[in-house]
């Protein structure tokens, strides 16, 4: 499997123009300041004048890949992201780490929980979620060539499907289809809702999953023609209820006047309790037995 910094690389030596940047946040990038000499760039720890540094750089006609810990990238910089990016629509690519759940033995400080309503909310501002790694790599070439500001949350996890390689911002990935009940997700949780489906399949279910790639823009027909079809559509994310797909989920359906029958498994008002991986997922109820469970019981009550 080819690794982050290698694609990277590679795009680096097809246009001159990429230059990659960190706030001090190196272990997805480590060899790269070797290979891409002086277009790579780390400011230390001052997310703030990274990004006012990108756009800069975007001016003059570079593309910047900028790098940080997803919560200072997406909350400490907002204001330079949304004034000296998001106004004029500069192509700076945000590469926020450790977001979500990945945070995992952090505590609310280093929490990303909010990152995807903070950028969504910025217009001209577009957000890519892939699914694990392999995911990541097959959007990366489209995200890096969009003209657009782009906010990635970037995720090596490794792969339980083989995806897609056609990626359309925009366009969702449909791994299943499902009468009774539909997984709607993006990120790390994608590998627990392909788990918990298969378990739900065992039960006689007809249960479909969907991976969203990008929750910006969303796939906003697929999302309209679901609620028409399936019984049940389960929102799962490591993210807070509001702002995140259960918000956009919400907003897409109103606007289409259409209503379904929904489960929502984000986080509410709070935020998570630190913990290795799998035991986050277990206190939290994100675990392929859990998540199965809470579908069943909402079908029962159906």
């Amino acid at each position: 499997m080819q690794s982050y910094e290698d694609a990277l690389y590679r795009l680096a030596e097809e246009d001159d123009r990429l230059v990659v940047m960190t706030a001090e946040n190196r272990a997805a990038i480590r060899t790269l300041p070797e290979r891409l000499g002086p277009r790579f760039i780390d400011v230390g720890i001052a997310e703030q004048t990274m990004v006012g540094m990108a756009a800069g750089l975007a001016l003059r006609g570079r593309i910047p890949v900028i790098h940080a810990l997803a919560t200072f990238l997406t909350l400490r910089a907002f204001e330079f992201i949304r004034t000296d990016v998001g106004i004029p629509g500069l192509p700076v690519k945000l590469v926020g780490s450790f977001p979500g759940f990945v945070s995992e033995a952090n505590g609310p400080t280093h929490q990303a929980i909010e990152d995807v309503g903070l950028m969504r909310g910025i217009p001209s501002m577009k957000v890519f979620c892939p699914a694990d790694l392999d995911d990541l790599l097959i959007g990366l070439d489209t995200v890096l060539r969009d003209p657009a500001p782009y906010y990635i949350r970037y995720n090596a996890q490794s792969p339980v499907v083989t995806h897609s390689p056609d990626f359309v911002s925009g366009r969702a990935e449909v791994l299943a289809e499902g009468r009774d009940a539909t997984f709607l997700t993006y990120g790390v949780l994608f590998s627990e809702c392909y788990k918990a489906a298969e378990r739900l399949r065992k039960n006689g279910l007809s249960v479909g999953l969907v991976n969203l790639r990008t929750l910006k823009p969303v796939d906003r027909d697929l999302l309209v023609a679901l609620a028409r079809s399936c019984r049940l559509l389960v929102v799962v994310e490591d993210h807070f209820k509001t702002g995140g797909l259960y918000s956009i989920l919400a907003e897409t359906l109103l606007d289409a006047r259409v209503t379904a029958e929904t489960l929502c498994l984000s986080l509410p008002d709070r935020w998570f309790k630190p913990a290795l991986y799998p035991a986050l997922l277990e206190h939290e109820g994100y675990t392929p037995e859990a998540l199965a469970r809470k579908v069943l019981a909402r079908l029962e009550r159906l």
